[in-house]
């Protein structure tokens, strides 16, 4: 399992994935909004989305795990 983690504080504003989406690195998966600006939490690495450990309107703290991507699936 790989974390997808947020850089910064901020609010999770939109959940772009869904558990079982298939993702690559640089996919979005969850938009945190700070400062009136939309940062996106983009995925790590090739795998299949896990869990969503977050909900729109959660603050999260910079180093927070928001997705969890399993990469153990077959390509």
């Amino acid at each position: 399992m790989i974390d997808a983690k947020a850089e910064i504080v901020g609010n999770v504003w939109k959940i772009v994935a869904r558990e079982g989406d298939q993702v690559g690195p640089g996919d979005p998966l969850v938009i945190l909004e700070t400062m009136k600006m939309e940062i996106p939490v983009v995925a790590p690495a090739h795998g299949h989305v896990s869990s969503i450990l977050v909900t729109e309107g959660q603050i999260v703290q910079e180093g927070d795990a928001v997705v969890e991507i399993d990469d153990t699936l077959g390509a």
